[in-house]
């Protein structure tokens, strides 16, 4: 039987380029329009990353845990890079958030979301359009999707071209992706080889002792004649920030089933804090499409902005719609959340909250280098759970920058990673990520905290 095609509403279309008509903060000045139209033409008949059924799924997950029947764990590179696209770089990476997710579901009893800020995470915010250096300025280094990280004028000027590498690279990443978790490395049986690789260390023993219970319960059931073809594989999805234009608006296809428009680059798509503006351009673009959306809230958000960013958002009270990740900071936390929490969980609403503990405690060394404490860190996630507990909300996820790669950027953890540490070990090329043993540690204190929430 042939599905039946939709016709695309043309007004459909024309709102989704509104955006043209407002301010859109964050972009680049690129020096070549012919060579940007050309990316433009290319890149909207290629094939899409993600799928519209995908998409559906995915917001049904979603809305399960903005009603406190799963939770969502987020978690991957500050800003991708096209030299970090390794096989082993991935698969770190793979290994390290289904690590971590086996630790909250086995730790909480619950279904855990597994999403990636991969395949996608090419593009990033910048404080300022140009960097100086020793007297010489050049445009802001703004992600490998636009420019290149040397300091030289030919590496900063930005290049089309990059945009259509970023969309080659991000296929090349999930046709990854989707091969270890559909192809049987994600199979519950083989906890132990996912820790393989990875050096020895307090949080590595502790989860080879949550492996092995795993192993004597998986056992136990076999021999109950338990049927384990739904542990074999896992679902996986993947995010990033929305901010590009010319790499969002090219990747955003009409589904033939329904007539709607969905980004096909990534499935779910979060605004940053620098651009969540109600009258700007991301805001207004991301309304008109059917991913699941996420909006950063820092310490400065008001009661007002989240109310009308509901209303622009999620006018119909979809469930799995929106996600609010806050990025308070550990100090701030449990003074500026409990209002925001209050306050939706007052109104008709219910969107789904989740914690970034990571860009609200940035800070610089001594010796020069970007990082966080892994104390402060810690500390956010506490105050995340302390102000849904009090408010009887439920803390429905963490928001993670982390890779599987042993570096050294983020102070403290077992391993009491100090300055000089980071000067040995220090790969970011923007902002500090925990490296593998810190997420595991991170994993467990959440894993205690998800399951003091549910009592």
């Amino acid at each position: 039987m042939q599905e039946k095609v939709v016709e695309v509403d043309p007004a459909v279309l024309a709102g989704l380029d509104n955006y043209k008509n407002l301010p859109a903060v964050q972009q680049p000045a690129w020096p070549d329009q012919a060579a940007l139209e050309a990316v433009h033409r290319e890149l909207s008949v290629l094939p899409p990353l993600v799928f519209a059924g995908e998409v559906d799924i995915l917001r049904s997950r979603l809305a399960q845990a903005a009603s406190g029947k799963a939770f969502l764990l987020q978690g991957g590179d500050c800003a991708e890079t096209f030299a970090d696209a390794t096989a082993d770089r991935i698969r770190n990476r793979v290994k390290t958030i289904l690590q971590m997710a086996l630790v909250l579901t086995y730790g909480a009893s619950m279904p855990i979301i597994k999403m990636g800020r991969m395949a996608g995470q090419f593009a990033k915010p910048r404080s300022s359009d140009t960097e100086t250096r020793d007297g010489v300025t050049l445009p802001a280094y703004r992600g490998d999707i636009i420019n290149g990280y040397d300091f030289t004028e030919e590496s900063r000027k930005p290049d089309p071209r990059r945009v259509l590498q970023a969309y080659h690279t991000s296929a090349s990443t999930l046709n990854l992706i989707r091969a270890f978790t559909q192809g049987g490395f994600a199979d519950l049986r083989s906890v132990h080889e996912w820790n393989k690789g990875f050096a020895d260390n307090p949080a590595n023993k502790r989860y080879l002792e949550l492996a092995g219970e795993i192993d004597r319960a998986i056992a136990f059931m076999s021999a109950c004649g338990a049927d384990f073809e739904q542990l074999r594989t896992t679902e996986f999805y993947t995010s990033h920030e929305g901010l590009l234009f010319d790499y969002e608006r090219p990747m955003t296809r009409i589904d033939s089933r329904t007539g709607t428009p969905y980004i096909t680059s990534g499935h779910f798509i979060w605004i940053g804090e620098r651009t969540r503006q109600l009258d700007h351009a991301h805001v207004d673009y991301l309304s008109r499409v059917r991913n699941p959306i996420g909006v950063k809230l820092g310490p400065t958000t008001q009661v007002a902005d989240v109310i009308e960013l509901i209303e622009k958002l999620d006018p119909n009270r979809e469930p799995g719609r929106l996600t609010f990740i806050t990025r308070m900071g550990a100090s701030k936390i449990r003074e500026e959340l409990p209002k925001l929490v209050e306050a939706v969980r007052d109104s008709d609403a219910n969107p789904l909250w989740i914690t970034d503990p990571m860009h609200g405690n940035g800070m610089t060394t001594k010796n020069g280098y970007k990082s966080r404490r892994f104390d402060d860190v810690m500390d956010e996630v506490r105050g995340f759970f302390e102000v849904h507990r009090a408010a009887g909300t439920f803390p429905g996820g963490i928001h993670i920058e982390l890779t599987g790669d042993d570096v050294a950027e983020c102070l403290g953890g077992s391993e009491m990673i100090d300055e000089a540490s980071l000067e040995e070990r220090y790969e970011s090329l923007c902002d500090p990520r925990l490296n593998h043993m810190q997420s595991l540690e991170l994993a467990f204190l959440v894993a205690e905290s998800l399951a003091n929430a549910r009592r």
